[in-house]
């Protein structure tokens, strides 16, 4: 299984992988894109799409070993997961971490963001926090400039229902060991089928 832990800039997400690694034993592998190749000087949409399929195609490969993929670091919506080419060949996950305005505001302070960047993430925030819940919600935000290959056809148009479900986390008022915790339930959650799950192929049935 692909196990997508997605979020804007601060709200845990690389925390999140780090902590849960430690908890979740060798079933699982964790990676964000810095782990599944270099980094392009200017990171582009269509580069981090690339790199998603990337993740996918190391998911279906540990699947054959009866082994899962965390996949968390970076903002990458459900949305771009389930539209990787190779996704249709495996059950994906997704959880978003999230936090509210005041608190993420907080970090980005304490991590030296520009004050003239603060809006987008913020904006990016508040989209991802309703694309979780409704894929119609202005999909241009992860198909402009697009990888070709993406397949948007599996959910763009699409109204929201309960096929379209994932896990929402508030990190709000936790620790970074709260939040690594709190994803590796999720993680044996989601895997013992307890948790939403986008099984392979769903978008055809």
């Amino acid at each position: 299984m692909l196990l997508l832990v997605s979020g804007a800039s601060g709200v845990g997400k690389t925390t999140a992988r780090l902590h849960a690694r430690h908890l979740l034993g060798e079933t699982y592998e964790t990676a964000e894109l810095c782990t599944l190749g270099p980094i392009p000087a200017v990171p582009t949409v269509a580069w981090r799409q690339e790199q998603v399929e990337a993740a996918v195609q190391r998911a279906i490969a540990l699947e054959a070993e009866g082994r899962h993929l965390l996949f968390a670091g970076d903002p990458v919506p459900v949305g771009e997961a389930l539209a990787a080419p190779s996704a249709d060949r495996i059950d994906i996950a997704a959880c978003l971490l999230d936090v509210h305005d005041e608190a993420h505001l907080a970090r980005l302070a304490r991590r030296g963001e520009p004050s003239q960047t603060i809006p987008l993430h913020q904006g990016f925030a508040a989209w991802l926090r309703a694309h979780a819940h409704d894929p119609g919600h202005v999909p241009e935000a992860v198909t402009t400039d697009a990888w070709p290959e993406m397949r948007w056809d599996r959910w763009i148009g699409r109204v929201p229902g309960p096929e379209w479900a994932m896990t929402v986390l508030d990190t709000s008022s936790l620790s970074p060991a709260e939040i690594g915790e709190a994803v590796a339930e999720w993680c044996r959650r989601a895997v013992a089928g307890e948790a939403p799950v986008f099984s392979a192929g769903w978008f055809a049935r």
